[in-house]
């Protein structure tokens, strides 16, 4: 990925199709209960894959439908000036994931900045708004995938809460290194044009999108259908720019290539649970998909669960293609597609995730908690709801 950041589709094609036929010549891999499930599997990966491409596809014409709402362009009179405008940008995004999929969060985000900087969006703050995204659900059950994992499994949301802790810590240190850096390349719009019209069915359309994926998130762990049921009705009354489903889908495959090649990866425990593993875990996860390896955590059992929450939820945000929320910003923004220029203009994202991670190590220590505690009762199967 780092050295064909201009070939990634056709680099993760390659190794899902590298892995898959290692598993079926060399092992006694069962493809259809690996996808449909059966044995050992629980529902197979069918649900988590469908529910990645319908929301990937469905927040690309959510953040086109925000867009053509002209909210974003209404925004600079109420964002404030100079580099604190970057900081509270942030801020909304953090905010928004903690209630929102963390998906959704970083598409408005990037369609606000593409706005408000004018189509000049510093890669550093590009890599902040996935961050943020990543932390503001780093606390909340419903903010995002792993943590929903979590909840499912039998762990007390009050066990994920102190998360915020270090997500909290992260982000002020992101937002301002990245505030200040987008101001430097490109100044916040002083002024909102004028003349301008709040389209308010488009913004209906928006709410009635993230709260279709939050109702069917909640009640049937599948938001992808409520997003798409909520697509269908705002495209009675608006119209709705189906050209961006191509660009969309080439993301979507892009992400599903990895989180299927994650998942037929020999990995069959992790090192004993420890502050100094659940660390690592973060790390990991900038390249290696974070459901798996929340799983296997779950299995294992023994963690201090809002730390890992915190690790496996933040710590994609190092890389772009770590996280969802980052393959689905890259669809907007290509030049994020490099590696090197994401870890070079991103950096304040590793230091974030370490400075958040010891924030709360320091504060509260090392807690682990064993599910029986929560569930008083073996786990019971996991469902894997929609998206990072």
């Amino acid at each position: 990925m780092a050295l064909f950041h201009h070939h990634t589709l056709k680099v993760a094609l390659c190794g899902l199709a590298a892995i898959l036929a290692f598993r079926l010549v060399y092992t006694d891999f069962d493809l259809s209960a690996h996808m449909f499930g059966g044995g050992e599997h629980h529902e197979g990966e069918w649900k988590l894959l469908v529910n990645l491409l319908g929301l990937l596809l469905g927040f690309a014409l959510l953040a086109k439908q925000f867009e053509d709402s002209r909210l974003p362009e209404l925004l600079p009179k109420y964002l404030p000036d100079g580099y604190f405008g970057g900081f509270c940008l942030l801020g909304l995004v953090f905010v928004m994931s903690a209630f929102l999929d963390n998906i959704a969060a970083a598409m408005i985000g990037g369609t606000v900045a593409k706005v408000v900087y004018r189509d000049r969006v510093h890669l550093g703050f590009l890599a902040a708004i996935v961050a943020a995204s990543n932390a503001g659900g780093a606390g909340s059950v419903v903010g995002d995938t792993t943590t929903t994992m979590l909840w499912i499994a039998g762990v007390s949301w009050k066990q994920v809460l102190h998360a915020f802790i270090a997500s909290g810590a992260a982000w002020l240190v992101l937002a301002c290194v990245a505030s200040r850096q987008q101001h430097a390349f490109q100044p916040i719009v002083r002024d909102a044009a004028r003349d301008l019209k709040l389209d308010k069915g488009r913004l209906f359309i928006v709410l009635l999108i993230l709260a279709g994926a939050i109702l069917t998130n909640v009640y049937l762990d599948f938001p992808a259908v409520g997003v798409w049921i909520a697509i269908l009705i705002g495209a009675s009354f608006r119209s709705t720019a189906w050209h961006e489903l191509p660009s969309a889908f080439k993301g979507a495959l892009f992400l599903l290539s990895l989180v299927m090649s994650a998942s037929m990866m020999p990995v069959d425990q992790l090192p004993a649970a420890s502050w100094h593993t659940t660390l690592g875990l973060g790390f990991v996860s900038s390249v290696f998909d974070n459901i798996p390896l929340t799983k296997l955590a779950i299995d294992q059992g023994g963690y201090d669960w809002g730390m890992l929450a915190y690790a496996v939820g933040f710590g994609g945000s190092m890389i772009w293609f770590g996280s969802s929320a980052g393959v689905a910003l890259s669809n907007s923004f290509p030049e994020a597609r490099s590696v090197v220029a994401w870890l070079r203009k991103g950096w304040h994202v590793p230091l974030a995730y370490v400075v958040g991670f010891f924030a709360l190590y320091w504060t509260l220590g090392w807690h682990p908690t064993p599910m029986a505690d929560h569930a008083g009762a073996s786990p019971p199967a996991i469902e894997v709801p929609a998206s990072r």
